[in-house]
């Protein structure tokens, strides 16, 4: 997803989380899901709506890291579209020392009435392999 020039609009299914993480603004992260979006948490459960999903991104904020991203692919079908990504967030631990955690995600997203996409499934480790 891609963001317009002078707006936080979301126009194309491609990733935006980075760029909206980077801007440390949590309404930025928020305008990314619909309403009754679900976010999986990092505890593995669903944050189902924005306010659920409100506390678990100012939780990523304050980490205060650069996050990097690449869209591996977008599969859209009429108005909605899977997305894959591989993420980088370089931070620093409690002794401020460098550390970097990384992911494959997926989401599901789904287009506007305005022409804007916006997530209705985001797990952000939901591409990772599951340890048996």
């Amino acid at each position: 997803m891609k963001f317009p020039a002078g707006s936080s609009m979301v126009t194309n299914p491609e990733d935006a989380f980075a760029e909206a993480y980077n801007s440390g603004d949590i309404n930025n992260l928020l305008s990314l899901y619909e309403p009754d979006g679900i976010l999986i948490n990092p505890t593995g459960s669903q944050d189902k709506g924005i306010e659920n999903i409100r506390k678990t991104l100012e939780d990523l904020l304050q980490l205060q890291g650069h996050m990097i991203s690449k869209n591996i692919y977008c599969v859209p079908f009429e108005n909605i579209a899977l997305l894959r990504a591989h993420f980088v967030l370089h931070t620093m631990d409690a002794n401020d020392s460098p550390i970097q955690m990384q992911g494959h995600t997926s989401e599901i997203v789904r287009k506007q009435t305005d022409g804007s996409w916006r997530y209705i499934v985001d797990h952000p480790f939901g591409a990772e392999l599951l340890e048996r």
